[in-house]
């Protein structure tokens, strides 16, 4: 396939067929680089999320025919199962809760993409994610929010490092979404009122999680307890439960509000409770990865890809290179597997994968010998 570029300065941009990869495209091309539009093949299954589609494909394909850039097509589709589509189900049948648009992005949009944007000569690689690259003082490089904070992808970005941040472009990034649409639409192209792309790319809405993971592992029953043990209801599938559920517990005319507080993947028996059961003050993060080397203390924490930020410190184990962070004020746990990001001053410092949460603070954290949980508040 020749698709390497004739001189210097030459992007490959990723265009997913959607509003943002297009006019990223349009903005590189417009600053004068030369430019090459790829799209990822990487799910071959049913899908009606606006990703991964034929349609899409075509999409991209017409725009750059638009934008006078050549475009090719990529099929990693058995990397993305390797790395996000089999880890995801097995994360499921031990009880974790997944985010696979970070595996998709940690694997393939920016190791295997990069592999081959290498291997044909590109200078740099473009994606349409509405986030930042900015320039600390001592010249270290971190992913900043974008300009659209209901839009901001910083967070599915963490694990990026110094080297792939040299060569990252991000050109909506500093625009808001309605900003993108309107420069779509003065440059006439085809996806300018395209809907953006929902939920996981792999899990068709008909049947969802459910049926995606039932074709894939055997699920399993659970029971559901209250606090003192007594059944309170059932659901089909102990893997379909995460920490702080509430819809979907079956508990038919309860007028209490409970939630998922505790889940027994071993015994298949799930605790529900009161809201204030699923507050802790601490929690520990595992495999951290850093943008430009630890940090502690006080940061800025989020915990899902457009949750609101909660405020803690953190202070890494050096010998475990776990991360504990310590809430401000008590608050829910995060489930098993959810990536956690940490934040300063709005840029990205660091993150992981949300481990055990910590009912009592260790001794070395509060100078004192531990004790019982912080007091929770409604």
């Amino acid at each position: 396939m020749a698709v390497a570029p004739a001189e210097q300065d030459a992007v490959l941009v990723a265009m997913s067929g959607g509003v943002d990869s297009s006019v990223a495209a349009a903005l590189l091309v417009r600053e004068g680089y030369n430019v090459v539009g790829v799209t990822l093949k990487l799910w071959g299954g049913a899908s009606d999320s606006g990703c991964c589609s034929v349609s899409d494909v075509d999409d991209a394909r017409r725009v750059a025919q638009q934008l006078g850039i050549d475009h090719h097509v990529f099929n990693f589709g058995d990397d993305f199962t390797r790395h996000v589509v089999d880890p995801y189900v097995a994360d499921h049948q031990l009880g974790r809760t997944p985010n696979p648009c970070v595996e998709c992005n940690r694997h393939i949009k920016f190791d295997k993409l990069f592999r081959r944007a290498d291997a044909l000569g590109f200078d740099q690689v473009a994606t349409g994610h509405h986030a930042r690259i900015v320039t600390d003082a001592d010249g270290s490089l971190r992913i900043a929010r974008g300009a659209d904070q209901a839009k901001d992808q910083s967070y599915v970005l963490h694990m990026l490092d110094q080297t792939q941040l040299a060569r990252l472009r991000f050109p909506v990034g500093h625009f808001t979404k309605a900003e993108v649409r309107e420069l779509a639409t003065e440059l006439g192209l085809r996806t300018a009122d395209k809907p953006d792309s929902q939920d996981v790319c792999f899990i068709h809405s008909v049947g969802g999680r459910q049926v995606f993971l039932g074709d894939r592992i055997p699920l399993r029953p659970a029971v559901l307890v209250d606090g003192s043990g007594d059944e309170v209801g059932r659901v089909d599938s102990i893997e379909m439960v995460t920490l702080g559920q509430r819809r979907g517990l079956n508990l038919g005319g309860d007028e209490q509000r409970r939630y998922v507080v505790d889940i027994d993947h071993g015994s298949g028996v799930v605790t529900v409770g009161a809201r204030d059961e699923l507050l802790v003050p601490a929690q520990w993060v595992d495999a951290v990865e850093w943008s430009d080397g630890p940090t502690s203390g006080p940061h800025v924490v989020q915990c899902s890809a457009h949750g609101a930020v909660r405020s803690g410190a953190i202070r890494l184990d050096g010998e475990t290179g776990r991360v504990l962070v310590t809430w401000d004020e008590p608050q829910q746990g995060v489930a098993v597997g959810q990536s956690v990001v940490f934040y300063l001053d709005g840029s990205v410092v660091g993150g992981g994968i949300a481990g055990p949460v910590e009912p009592r603070l260790p001794s070395t954290v509060t100078g004192r010998p531990a004790g019982p949980a912080a007091g929770h508040d409604g």
